[in-house]
């Protein structure tokens, strides 16, 4: 096939097939699948039509359809979806993709969520609606600084299976008692996690983490599948199939941040684990640790195109 871009055709088009696509973005999980252009009539070629996915694919061409370029559609037919992550933010000072002040997009205008009755259940549909893995803490008190957006969400009660955050119980839009020095907050695992190095995907390489505003690796001493197994149920890569050690990714730039670390393997974040302590290390990038995870999910390969565009 030649290389170009093309459009989806909404044809048996659903649910299964859109989380699929948001799986693949690393866009949470599928709150729609739209169709008839509902953003817009896209004006390359019509390449896929009758896409039929199971859901657990991990690309939308493994899915089953016509074949390339084989359809009966126009653009009036083309495909959409709407991901969680479409209408959740984390921002505020210090914040990263996986940590922040918690904000929602309601009514076409981002806003923050009140820390009245804020916990880690709340926390954790948060961290899972971003693909941020499992939910570390969840602060209140504005610590990630006060939003100037509207306060939107107040009273949150999610029994921690929700997709979204706004399925989770709460006093409705905007009916609060709150102001921003009551912002509420999460810090996910992904948020101090991160796998790096040659031939590294997002859930198989060097395993980095986040101290002290810095970067860094962990040395394979005493590293085994019991260390790996946390890694990657904290990234949510599933189960350890491998923890190679000797640099197997490539040897790491950054400091050298933990050592000797020993896992029981039922830890929710890797710093959990007993270490020998942060930077106290007798060992060289040679010694670089490294997981192979289940998931070993590849870059995403597909593209979509903003509402408004």
């Amino acid at each position: 096939m030649a290389i170009t871009w093309g459009t989806v055709c909404d044809v048996a088009w659903d649910l299964k097939d859109a989380e699929v696509v948001c799986r693949q973005l690393n866009c949470g999980t599928a709150l729609s699948a739209s169709g008839s252009a509902s953003f817009g009539e896209g004006t390359d070629p019509i390449l896929l039509d009758d896409v039929n996915c199971s859901g657990s694919e991990r690309s939308l061409t493994e899915c089953q359809h016509r074949g390339y370029k084989k359809h009966d559609c126009k653009h009036n037919e083309d495909a959409g979806v709407v991901c969680s992550r479409d209408q959740l933010r984390l921002a505020g000072s210090g914040s990263t993709q996986c940590s922040g002040r918690v904000e929602i997009f309601f009514n076409r205008t981002w806003g923050t969520v009140c820390d009245d009755e804020w916990d880690l259940k709340d926390a954790e549909v948060v961290c899972r609606q971003l693909n941020c893995g499992t939910a570390l803490s969840a602060p209140g008190s504005a610590s990630f600084g006060e939003g100037t957006d509207p306060i939107l969400l107040d009273h949150v009660a999610c029994s921690g299976s929700e997709c979204s955050l706004t399925e989770c119980q709460h006093r409705g839009y905007k009916k609060h008692d709150c102001k921003h020095n009551e912002d509420a907050g999460v810090v996910c695992s992904r948020a101090r996690l991160r796998l790096a190095g040659s031939g590294s995907t997002q859930c198989s390489g060097r395993v980095e983490i986040f101290f002290n505003r810095t970067w860094g690796t962990v040395c394979d001493d005493k590293w085994d599948l019991n260390d790996a197994e946390v890694v990657c149920r904290q990234l949510n890569c599933g189960t350890a199939l491998g923890a190679p050690g000797n640099a197997s990714f490539g040897k790491g730039t950054d400091p050298i941040l933990l050592d000797d670390v020993a896992c029981s393997g039922s830890e929710r974040s890797l710093t959990d684990c007993q270490h020998g302590g942060y930077q106290i290390h007798n060992c060289e990038h040679q010694e670089d640790a490294g997981v192979v995870c289940s998931a070993s999910l590849p870059k995403p390969s597909i593209a979509m195109e903003p509402a408004g565009k």
